[in-house]
């Protein structure tokens, strides 16, 4: 990367990419952990952050991107403290995720892809998060929820802004 050019990731960054050098010889096997680098600094995914840890790491930066848009941990524009992520595969359409996620615009105030004003919330669907078996299920940051109702969801709204 040029030196003229202002740099957006830190040096924890840089360490952190350092090391992912060193433990991933195979360049292309540092993707997805070169974007936890970068969201973990973030809290989305820049993508002139993506240029510069591809340079760093010596990887084309296609292969960043094209993670980048696969996976959907990782938001591509910066989001609110909690990401709500509502899963809408057939289980949890079939038991009920539409109506869930309509109930969540309502509750928030907001729509699909938006973040409440206060920066606290932003909800988005995604295809499948993995858990069928707690349908409808949503996962906020890291945390999955499931076998959701209208109550269950007032209850972690209230507890989430409660620890803000």
């Amino acid at each position: 990367m040029e030196d003229s050019k202002k740099k957006i990731l830190t040096k924890e960054s840089y360490d952190r990419l350092e090391a992912l050098k060193d433990e991933f010889p195979e360049r292309k096997s540092v993707t997805l952990m070169a974007l936890h680098v970068i969201y973990d600094q973030m809290g989305y995914l820049d993508e002139k952050a993506i240029e510069e840890a591809a340079d760093y790491v010596g990887v084309s930066r296609v292969f960043l991107e094209e993670a980048a848009t696969f996976y959907t941990m990782f938001p591509l524009k910066p989001v609110g403290k909690y990401l709500i992520q509502v899963c809408q595969n057939i289980c949890c359409t079939l038991m009920g995720a539409e109506e869930l996620t309509a109930y969540l615009s309502e509750k928030l105030g907001i729509k699909l892809g938006e973040t409440t004003e206060d920066k606290m919330f932003t909800l988005v669907v995604v295809e499948c998060l993995g858990a069928c078996g707690g349908a409808p299920m949503m996962q906020i940051n890291d945390k999955y929820y499931e076998y959701l109702t209208r109550e269950k969801v007032d209850k972690i709204l209230a507890d989430l802004r409660a620890q803000a």
